[in-house]
């Protein structure tokens, strides 16, 4: 089992997957899944420009409220998810908030809800390459609440509802069944997502700071979801990914602000 402390972050590690170099990134990172929501994330940030852009990693650089933040996106699943928190490590990268999409386990959720989790199940195989299996993999309490405080703000301009509590994190997307997802529903867990474990597990062992807030793409218990309709056909879902943007934004400016979480 590999672990890591925060004087590891000089070990040197060859970036070649993401192409970020010392000093191109900020401390705050943004880890959508997709690299086509990494411009989406851009709109927000001043004088951001692109750093580097190899395989599924496209990473921007930029300013939010004078903070220096970044965004890479991590492709499907955990082992490049733990590839992109890695090599964000190695070069500098300390607190990282995962903002994708993610469905929903528990009937009263629905598409465009907001859900910030607390922390994941493992059901992915690239933690336990890290950890034994009954080591769990929880966000930093600070990062989250910073990031509830920032919805609860943001709720009372915009229509959504938020949901804070546990997520299943899996590798299969086409192998899970009705069964596998019924079972996860009775553990009352809220979503189902691909990248969680490694984000908080990584950067857990590295000394770091990982937390994660997501639009609700569609409800599999209540079968209300359409992943063929693109963005076009689900406002909804696009809206929550721009609320999740902000949520997050907003988040890394409360929590820079906090001199004792700083310290911590």
């Amino acid at each position: 089992m590999m672990t890591f402390n925060k004087s590891d972050q000089s070990r040197n590690i060859t970036q070649y997957a993401t192409r970020v170099k010392p000093g191109d990134v900020g401390q705050f990172v943004l880890l959508p899944g997709d690299p086509d929501r990494v411009p989406r994330i851009a709109k927000y940030l001043d004088d951001a420009r692109e750093i580097a852009y190899n395989r599924e990693f496209r990473t921007v650089t930029g300013t939010y409220a004078g903070i220096r933040v970044s965004a890479m996106s991590t492709g499907i699943g955990c082992p490049s998810a733990s590839i992109a928190v890695e090599e964000l490590a190695n070069v500098g990268a300390t607190h990282f908030i995962r903002v994708g999409s993610t469905a929903a386990l528990q009937p009263h959720i629905c598409t465009g809800d907001i859900i910030i989790n607390t922390a994941a199940l493992r059901n992915d195989g690239t933690t336990r390459a890290y950890v034994p299996d009954t080591f769990p993999a929880a966000a930093d309490h600070f990062l989250t609440h910073a990031l509830i405080e920032s919805a609860m703000e943001l709720k009372q301009t915009q229509s959504f509802d938020l949901h804070v509590g546990l997520n299943a994190c899996d590798d299969a997307f086409y192998a899970e069944t009705p069964e596998w997802i019924n079972n996860l529903a009775r553990f009352n867990l809220l979503n189902v997502e691909m990248e969680s474990a490694a984000i908080f597990t990584v950067a857990h062992l590295r000394g770091l700071s990982a937390a994660m807030v997501c639009g609700v793409s569609g409800n599999l218990v209540a079968a209300d979801y359409d992943y063929n309709q693109g963005e076009k056909g689900n406002a909804r879902l696009v809206q929550a990914w721009e609320s999740a943007i902000q949520i997050a934004l907003a988040a890394i400016m409360r929590y820079d602000a906090n001199s004792l979480v700083r310290q911590l």
